[in-house]
């Protein structure tokens, strides 16, 4: 079984003592290919370092999660911009709207969104997306980049049907990542990703966020990482009531593509 894990934030401080086990685990689990995330000009920065250390297992997107999205000016987009001319930089994001906790304000989030879909315009890279409790103001902003954009994948989906047909009726990809196996929250998944169409459908783990609360044993730091990808697919799979060589097979055709790796 071969895997691509999506979205990973292995720029995050967790890793630094044990990074190369990280990579070891991974590949031992399948995970032959990982996307490092990027959600802050600096984390963009570490994140293409990390793939340019590691050619063909690592790669990188660029851009600036909502959380952050008070630091973006001038000179952040002119460095997103840089790092996406770059081979192993694969999409444009972590980039979106998040209500949920508001830590920039709305407005600012709106114009650091609209400013990263005109670099995706610009560099016709796809472009990974995170939205939370924003649903309406994140359609209507990429209503207006409607025509101009490529493909698009909503990371980390964890919202309503609804909000997954409108994702699915724009064209875009969904991503599914270890909130499937939280039964406090995201049992909705479990029925919701049997209607995503395997060309759609990719899988993350998000690390070090989201340890799948039906791993067993459970690490003892609780945290996440690439090897738990394995994991996902089982259980994705068995939700979707296929045979997990086929929904892992499905998910690495459609990543490769999407990602042109």
């Amino acid at each position: 079984m071969q895997l691509i894990d999506i979205g990973a934030n292995l720029t995050h401080e967790s890793f630094r003592p044990d990074f190369d086990q990280v990579l070891e685990r991974a590949l031992a689990n399948g995970v032959r290919q990982m996307i490092v995330t990027g959600a802050s000009a600096a984390g963009s920065r570490m994140a293409v370092a990390l793939a340019r250390a590691h050619p063909g297992v690592l790669f990188a997107t660029a851009g600036v999660h909502p959380h952050h999205a008070s630091d973006y000016d001038d000179a952040t987009d002119a460095e997103l911009r840089e790092h996406l001319k770059a081979d192993e930089v694969k999409a444009v994001g972590e980039t979106g709207l998040d209500y949920h906790r508001n830590y920039s304000p709305q407005a600012a989030q709106i114009e650091a969104f609209e400013r990263q879909l005109q670099i995706a315009v610009d560099c016709a890279k796809p472009l990974f997306l995170h939205q939370r409790d924003a649903h309406a103001d994140f359609m209507a902003v990429m209503r207006n980049y409607q025509g101009r954009l490529g493909k698009a994948v909503v990371h980390c989906f964890t919202g309503t049907r609804e909000e997954m047909v409108d994702y699915l009726d724009a064209g875009w990809h969904i991503g599914i990542t270890g909130w499937l196996c939280d039964e406090r929250r995201g049992t909705h998944l479990r029925e919701l990703v049997r209607d995503i169409p395997a060309h759609r459908l990719m899988i993350e783990t998000d690390s070090p966020y989201l340890l799948p609360r039906t791993v067993t044993p459970k690490p003892s730091h609780r945290r996440n990482e690439p090897m738990y990808l394995r994991h996902i697919v089982e259980e994705l799979a068995r939700d979707r009531g296929e045979e997990v060589e086929v929904t892992a097979a499905n998910a690495l055709a459609t990543s490769r593509a999407f990602f042109g790796i």
